[in-house]
Order: C-alpha cells, then sequence, then structure tokens
C-alpha cells in the first residue's frame, strides 16, 4: 500500500540561528569593567596606605619582643607616642601625666601594676618580673590599638 502525502511529509528541520558571541560586548559591560576597576584601585590605594601608614607599630611590636626592663619598654611606649602625637604634647609629661595621657589615647584601661611601674618601677634596681611582663602586655595592647592621631608640622 502506498503511502499518501500527508502534512507531516511537507515539514522541514528547526533551523536555529547562529550562537551568540560574547565579543564585542555591550556597553553596559564597559561601564561596569570600568567602574569595578577603578572602585579595585581605590581599595588598592587604601590598602598599602594603611599598611605604610601602619609601619611603626610593627617595627614597635618587633622591638617590643626583645625588651625585658620596665625604662626600656617605658621608652620605646615614648617613642611610639611622639610618632602619632605633637611633640609639645607629650615630651613634657612625666609620671602620672605620661599614664594618664596613655590611658586617655588608650582603648584599654591602665591596670595599676602598669601605672606603678610606669611612675616608679622604671627607676628600681631589682625589677618587679610580674609588673614588668604586665607592662610589656599593656605596651603592646597600646601600640597596637591606639588611635592614630594627625600629627601637624
Amino acid at each position: 500500500m502506498p503511502q499518501i502525502p500527508g502534512n507531516l511529509d511537507r515539514l522541514n528541520d528547526i533551523v536555529l540561528p547562529p550562537q551568540l558571541s560574547w565579543w564585542p560586548l555591550a556597553p553596559g559591560w564597559y561601564v561596569l569593567i570600568a567602574l569595578s576597576s577603578v572602585t579595585a584601585g581605590w581599595l588598592m590605594f587604601r590598602l598599602v596606605k594603611n599598611w605604610k601608614a601602619n609601619a611603626y607599630r610593627r617595627v614597635a611590636l618587633r622591638e617590643l619582643a626583645t625588651l625585658n626592663d620596665a625604662s626600656s619598654i617605658a621608652e620605646l611606649l615614648r617613642r611610639t607616642a611622639l610618632v602619632v602625637s605633637p611633640r609639645a604634647d607629650v615630651a613634657s609629661l612625666s609620671e602620672n601625666e605620661w599614664v594618664d595621657w596613655l590611658a586617655n589615647h588608650s582603648s584599654v584601661a591602665v591596670p595599676p601594676k602598669v601605672r606603678r611601674q610606669l611612675s616608679c618601677g622604671i627607676y628600681e634596681r631589682e625589677p618587679d618580673p610580674a609588673g614588668v611582663s604586665a607592662l610589656s602586655e599593656f605596651a603592646a595592647q597600646w601600640i597596637s590599638q591606639h588611635p592614630t592621631m594627625t600629627v601637624e608640622s
């Protein structure tokens, strides 16, 4: 029996359009790439600037690790404070004024052992090991956490 041609025999295969290319990009993509590049450059600039601005902290913390007496630690604290604060505000302070200044520019409270070490412990011949240890811990916290201030030349 012969086949009768029907509607299905006259159908052709579906022809798909060519695949879309990724290139050239639409203008919106160029804007997005430019904004992303500018933002990434700005973030890198800020990170490098912040890293360089905190170089004195890294140096001070490395030096603190080598110190083991109260007078050396107190001297390091003073030198670090002179980096971030005007010389006129820090250089003339002594004993309790100096400790109060440190407390005002610290995110942690100054323990009594540290107050004693900074005011009179630096002059002792026989240092108190617990006091020196507490002073070293406080110095590490102060150096790493004190707020940065602008120093006017």
